[in-house]
């Protein structure tokens, strides 16, 4: 079960690298790196704890980006899911409104 729960994080951050890479280039595309939020697939998506890391990217992450996330097809189920809540939650970190 383990090995499963692995090989999907592994495909998830994967689908998020992809997702960035499909996108449109621009100047703050590239400040706005959702393969910065890596350490956090654990808990959004296999419902850990979020570690030490995956809180200090969240918190250093700027809100305009938080923003397009939620708003992106392909990102939004996770930033915008009940776990995905949660990390913000148990990271003390602020969900912009948007």
């Amino acid at each position: 079960m383990a090995a499963s729960k692995a090989t999907l994080v592994c495909f998830m951050i994967v689908a998020l690298a992809a997702a960035l890479l499909a996108a449109p280039g621009t100047v703050e595309a590239a400040t706005c790196s959702p393969t910065q939020l890596t350490p956090c697939a654990p808990a959004i998506i296999g419902n850990a704890a979020p570690s030490a890391a995956c809180c200090g990217k969240l918190k250093a992450h700027p809100a305009s980006c938080l923003c397009k996330y939620k708003k992106d097809p392909n990102l939004q189920r996770y930033v915008n899911s009940p776990n995905g809540k949660k990390v913000f939650a148990a990271c003390k970190a602020r969900l912009p409104r948007c």
